[in-house]
């Protein structure tokens, strides 16, 4: 098993793709070790000293190192956690556990801004922060403002407010008049 390595625009995280599906359907973030045991792979990952947060796409694995250590000190364990995973046959979730991430639901009278939102987040915006190793998924919008959640390799990126500011908020007012701001939220 080959498994590739790719930087991100966050110099703490590096993506790690394994060259087979990842998850079927959504995202996963463990953001802590706390939250890891819905996730056999993230548990391994997480045993390397190090590791302080994962996040799982498709076909990638995107993991983000504390301040204190360097890449290269690290990097090996991973890719023999990954690979050891991958080859052990264990799924990437634990039992029934589903893929946490995605969309917050909205109920309320702005349902049909909220459904444009999504549908733009979802054909324009997760794919290229996926190519980068990270996720953003709606959380909320109230008079104007929308609320998102930025995961994996976004969370924390220094480039992460300009991407919202100048990129997102600047394509949703594009497409939605009523949208006036975009602020990122911690879950």
């Amino acid at each position: 098993m080959f498994i590739q390595t790719e930087s991100t625009p966050n110099p703490a995280t590096l993506k790690f793709l394994p060259g087979q599906t990842v998850l079927e359907t959504g995202t996963a973030d463990f953001p802590t070790a706390d939250g890891a045991s819905a996730s056999p792979l993230a548990t391994r990952i997480f045993a390397v000293n190090g590791v302080s947060g994962v996040f799982f796409g498709n076909d990638f694995v995107t993991v983000t190192k504390g301040d204190d250590i360097e890449w290269d000190h690290i990097k090996p364990a991973i890719l023999g956690a990954v690979m050891e995973h991958f080859q052990s046959g264990q799924p990437v979730m634990a039992g029934d556990a589903v893929a946490p991430s995605g969309h917050a639901e909205h109920t309320g009278e702005d349902g049909e801004i909220v459904g444009q939102i999504k549908e733009l987040l979802d054909t324009r915006v997760r794919p290229a922060v996926a190519q980068d190793g990270g996720d953003i998924t709606f959380h909320g919008f109230d008079r104007g403002v929308v609320y998102l959640h930025m995961q994996g390799a976004c969370a924390g990126c220094p480039s992460s407010t300009l991407t919202l500011k100048m990129g997102i908020e600047n394509l949703l007012r594009h497409y939605i008049p009523e949208v006036t701001e975009v602020r990122p939220v911690a879950v």
